[in-house]
C-alpha cells in the first residue's frame, strides 16, 4: 500500500511507458503478428497517429509473473517527420506547416 499515491492493497494500477529506439520498433512489430498485422481504420487519428490494444499476455522479452497477471496491453504510435521539434522548442516555437503535416490516409498508406 502507498499512501502518499492513494493506491489500496490489491487495487488494479495502470502504467504509462515511452519506448524509444530499436525497443520502439521491436515491440509493436510483435504485437502487430499477433495481430495479423490487421488494424481497423478508426484505430488511426487524424493527426497520422495510431493505436491498438491487446487483450491477452503474449512474450515480449519481459518477465511474466502469473501472480500479477496481465490484463491487457494498450499501444500508441506517434508518427513524426523530420522537423516536428519546430512544436515542441522552449525558444523560438513554430507551428508545423499543413503540407507538412500527416494526415490519416497516409499513416494508412504508411502502414
Amino acid at each position: 500500500m502507498v499512501r502518499s499515491f492513494g493506491i489500496r492493497r490489491n487495487e488494479k494500477i495502470a502504467v504509462h511507458c515511452t519506448v524509444r529506439g530499436a525497443k520502439a520498433e521491436e515491440i509493436p512489430e510483435k504485437v502487430l503478428k499477433v495481430r495479423e498485422y490487421e488494424l481497423r481504420k478508426n484505430n488511426f487519428s487524424d493527426t497520422g497517429n495510431f493505436g491498438f490494444g491487446i487483450q491477452k499476455h503474449i512474450y515480449l522479452g519481459i518477465k511474466y509473473d502469473p501472480s500479477i497477471g496481465i490484463y491487457s496491453l494498450d499501444f500508441y504510435v506517434v508518427l513524426h517527420r523530420p522537423g516536428f521539434s519546430i512544436a515542441d522548442k522552449k525558444h523560438r516555437t513554430g507551428c508545423v506547416g499543413v503540407k507538412h503535416r500527416i494526415s490519416k490516409e497516409e499513416a494508412m498508406h504508411w502502414f
